[in-house]
């Protein structure tokens, strides 16, 4: 047992450091992933020598591991809904833009270092994917307009399938010369259409599996989850297609679906991945030995000056030019093609392959790495803001967050904050126009939690606390970004001019011809011009005609002036057969007379 305790203990303060290098990388404006690599690398040989670790296999196997499990989790917190609008971009990043920074790479490599072609463009190929860990990581603490944020996770989720291809491809080629470019061409269609067919079916599959079973608790979600990312990768690469993309492919299907224990299983993956990413940059760099860098420094410099300042801005540029974008958004898209892991992970490929001069690949990728993450990291969102291409809000979404059993009763609980700027600053809370199966719950302002009311008018600042049924996530994204950029409240409300000949006051069954009782448009033929408040016990709610006249709409249909329809209110209630109708006409009571 002293050894299984010893590695347990081994592995624990590996993490530990890990953690530590994060906080620290936050206090000194460095990405956290140079610190990984640099735990890594100073636990190992060169280092203090407490881990000899040059086994390039175990080290790709983690790797891959880890990759997959970014990438589903890349995938879950995007969503199809979110990627959709930059799909194009993306993909052409991904494939296109992919494939010219390899080539523009590949002919540096082949020029500056004493390369045959094939050789060089294997260099160019390991270090021509961005990283999901980097770009991630990079995103989640950055104010870049969204569509350019999400055009960047759609790549980094998608072109770490086109990196590996083209590596095995010109392993391939080296090892053969028979082979060719028609045969990689083939191992493409090959790999990417396998990839994205298992990953559409698995995730599918996995939507509908999760909406139709009932799990004992709330824990098994995550390990149904786990099993979706080992089955998408799994059966791609035993049918020979890319497991990469099927795993982000089924993350995006979960991510775009209302499922139970959504959060748990977000906030599981989120940690996972950040688990994945400390495991997988620690075992990277204990592969470094700083020794053998003396040799390749001006080499892997050289290269990595070359892809971060022609090879990524080329790629950019010609990727996205039909894409809807303007200088400055494609000035930031090509400074943010942050490498990590993932060409680190691809250096060990032709090592383990024993392609001549693969250490020296491994060498310069670290490099490329190195420089990548330091320069393009660390001035990246300067220079965004410099561009004008940031906003108030965050480049991702903060995630819903869940409260007790509120999951377990098909709802969410979602948080909102209220920027400088938005259109819903002196809003009142009732008139937002939230979704009816969504509530204000709390409002957090300087720290404190404040009861909502309806008349509650909202301040920059505020944080809003929504209970919404997982039904009505998707309409309140929409009053969220109304919320941001109008139009919100209600029109100004008319002077009462009923038209000639029309009766003032009118009371009859509602009909099924009259509409949707809970979101009438039209009342007597009158447009509907604000609606006070919602009913929650049967289908109803009290609005404002264009007459100025007001009307109850629900099982019966009210419209008078507000004297008239507060004097049957009162009927009402006085006869109400439930504690929930009486409430009703409470509210009625009381709305009508703001």
């Amino acid at each position: 047992m002293g050894h299984e305790g010893s590695l347990i203990l081994v592995a624990g303060l590996l993490l530990a450091l890990g953690l530590a290098a994060s906080l620290l990388a936050g206090r000194l404006r460095i990405p956290g992933l140079v610190l990984f690599l640099g735990v890594g690398m100073l636990v190992g040989s060169d280092g203090l020598g407490l881990i000899d670790f040059t086994d390039y296999r175990l080290a790709r196997t983690i790797g891959i591991i880890a990759l997959a499990l970014i990438l589903f989790e890349g995938g879950l917190a995007a969503g199809i809904q979110e990627i959709r609008p930059v799909l194009g971009s993306a993909l052409a990043l991904a494939t296109l833009g992919t494939l010219i920074t390899a080539v523009v790479t590949g002919l540096a490599a082949y020029w500056l270092l004493d390369l045959t072609l094939l050789k060089a463009m294997l260099v160019g190929a390991i270090v021509s994917a961005t990283d999901g860990a980097a770009i991630f990581a990079l995103l989640r603490g950055s104010t870049l307009k969204r569509r350019l944020a999400r055009t960047l996770e759609g790549e980094a989720g998608m072109n770490d399938p086109v990196a590996v291809l083209l590596v095995l491809g010109f392993i391939e080629w080296i090892a053969h010369p028979g082979y060719g470019i028609v045969d990689m061409g083939l191992l493409f269609v090959q790999q990417l259409g396998i990839g994205a067919i298992v990953g559409i079916a698995v995730g599918w599959l996995a939507v509908q599996a999760f909406r139709r079973a009932r799990l004992a608790t709330g824990g098994l979600y995550p390990v149904a989850s786990i099993a979706v990312v080992a089955i998408a990768f799994g059966f791609a690469d035993v049918l020979h297609g890319s497991g990469f993309l099927a795993v982000y492919l089924a993350g995006l299907a979960m991510g775009s679906a209302n499922l139970p224990a959504r959060q748990t299983v977000h906030a599981f993956h989120d940690g996972l991945a950040w688990v994945a990413q400390l495991a997988m940059f620690l075992a990277l760099g204990l592969l470094v030995f700083p020794h053998q860098l003396d040799e390749i420094a001006w080499q892997g410099t050289l290269i990595a000056l070359v892809l971060v300042f022609i090879a990524r801005p080329l790629a950019v540029l010609v990727a996205t030019a039909f894409a809807p974008l303007g200088m400055a958004d494609r000035l930031v898209l090509g400074w943010a093609g942050l490498r990590g892991a993932v060409p680190v992970v691809l250096a060990t490929f032709p090592v383990i392959e024993g392609v001549e001069g693969s250490l020296t690949f491994f060498n310069i990728a670290f490099f490329a790495v190195l420089l990548s993450t330091l320069l393009q990291g660390t001035t990246f969102e300067p220079l965004a803001r410099w561009l004008g291409a940031t906003t108030a809000e965050p480049a991702l979404p903060r995630p819903l967050v869940e409260v007790g059993t509120i999951r377990q009763l098909g709802a969410d609980v979602v948080e909102v904050p209220i920027n400088e700027g938005d259109a819903a600053i002196g809003v009142r809370v009732r008139d937002l126009g939230l979704p009816r199966d969504a509530l204000v719950n709390v409002l957090v302002r300087n720290d404190e939690a404040l009861p909502p009311r309806g008349s509650t008018r909202l301040e920059a600042g505020d944080l809003l606390y929504i209970v919404a049924r997982q039904s009505a996530v998707a309409a309140l994204e929409s009053a969220r970004q109304r919320w941001r950029s109008g139009p919100v409240g209600p029109a100004p409300r008319p002077e009462r001019t009923p038209p000639s000949g029309a009766p003032i006051f009118t009371t009859r069954p509602w009909t099924e011809a009259d509409g949707d009782p809970d979101a009438p448009t039209h009342c007597l033929g009158l447009k509907v011009v604000e609606r006070l408040n919602t009913r929650w016990d049967v289908p109803g709610a009290l609005v404002v005609l264009e007459d100025g006249r007001y009307a109850v709409t629900g099982p019966h249909l009210l419209v008078g002036a507000r004297e008239q329809v507060q004097w049957h209110a009162r009927r009402r209630l006085r006869t109400a057969a439930s504690d929930a109708e009486r409430a009703w006409w409470q509210e009625v009571i009381g709305a009508s007379a703001l």
